[in-house]
């Protein structure tokens, strides 16, 4: 592609030095890349990396565009990491929206389980072992990966990528939603009435509702409601090793990362960001825009545009304070006890 069609399209502005018509076959990290390659710098980590890569094009921050080697040619942007994802999909388009896995795309392999009822669209890849209940619905050019289970009455949207061995159950999915491999969908909430003589299941009547434009990591999980639905909004990320439980509400362009666990009836608003092994107690409310540091325990309802951590969490202030402190008091415990003690 050339520097001038790949400008335009993730919004990047050519420097002084960049040709238009030149022309790149890929993207590479820069001490990988060669002339053909375009790279990016959006770390001053980087550098030193930056001054003596190879490559052939650069996405750069205005900043360090006196900084470059004579013959990389630039495209600046404010925001180089994210031009650089647009850049690396328009190479790799199959990597940024999913693509088959058995090697056989737009065909409905004859060894899969499909009901008379089901409905599926046009260009829809259903690979081996894969079983569809009765009147499913998927839409138009999704992929639906081996060994997957797609439950009586769910609905898929177009475009979608479902990675092999997931299952869906009780669930209505959006379009251009990607899960990957191992994801469970609409399993039980989990829901008892805990007393004597024994602890009585109380039977979960909600569904799933994942919005378009999801991403959910390998092996998470989301639970169906227990009466009113479990819903992920439109544009949410969520990590690997990730469990939902039923009735939460995660509102749109939301983070969660890897080993989070989000108990039911949780409410999250929009572009809110948990950290790697946040907890969130059940029936709080984290308003949109918080951010909760990893390792985060969120007991309380957490304000709009706020940074909480530590455990319990507070406000990410008071939490250093207290972690300085502690080690103060660590230290002069150390230097007022006697040898040996």
């Amino acid at each position: 592609m050339s520097l001038g069609e790949i400008a335009e399209r993730i919004g990047s502005t050519l420097a002084d030095n960049a040709d238009t018509n030149r022309r790149v076959s890929g993207v590479a990290p820069l001490d990988a890349a060669g002339a053909d390659d375009l790279s990016f710098l959006d770390n001053p980590k980087y550098a030193d990396a930056f001054h003596a890569t190879a490559a052939g094009a650069c996405i750069v921050h205005p900043r360090f565009v006196d900084r470059a080697p004579p013959k990389v040619a630039l495209l600046v942007s404010e925001q180089p990491y994210r031009a650089y994802a647009l850049a690396a999909q328009m190479f790799h388009p199959d990597e940024a929206h999913g693509a088959d896995t058995f090697g056989e795309r737009g065909k409905v392999d004859p060894r899969a389980a499909i009901h008379p009822t089901a409905k599926v669209g046009s260009g829809v890849t259903i690979e081996p072992s894969v079983t569809v209940g009765a009147n499913v619905e998927i839409g138009n050019n999704t992929v639906v990966g081996t060994n997957t289970s797609i439950g009586k009455g769910c609905t898929v949207g177009k475009d979608c990528f479902i990675g092999p061995n997931v299952t869906i159950s009780h669930a209505h999915i959006g379009d251009r939603v990607m899960l990957h491999p191992g994801v469970r969908i609409g399993q039980d909430g989990f829901g008892f009435a805990m007393g004597l003589p024994r602890h009585e299941k109380v039977p979960q009547l909600g569904r799933v509702i994942i919005q378009d434009d999801v991403e959910i990591g390998a092996n998470s999980t989301v639970d169906r409601g227990a009466g009113p639905d479990t819903v992920i909004g439109e544009g949410t990320k969520i990590d690997n090793l990730v469990q939902i439980g039923h009735n939460v509400e995660i509102g749109r362009s939301c983070i969660v990362v890897a080993q989070t666990g989000i108990a039911g009836s949780a409410k999250l608003g929009d572009f809110v960001v948990l950290a790697a092994q946040v907890g969130v107690t059940g029936h709080l409310t984290i308003n949109s825009g918080a951010q909760i540091a990893a390792r985060g325990a969120v007991v309380h309802d957490v304000p709009p545009g706020q940074q909480y951590g530590g455990v319990p969490a507070k406000p990410i202030a008071e939490w250093r304070r207290e972690v300085v402190e502690l080690r103060k008091l660590g230290r002069r415990r150390k230097a007022d006890s006697k040898p040996g003690e």
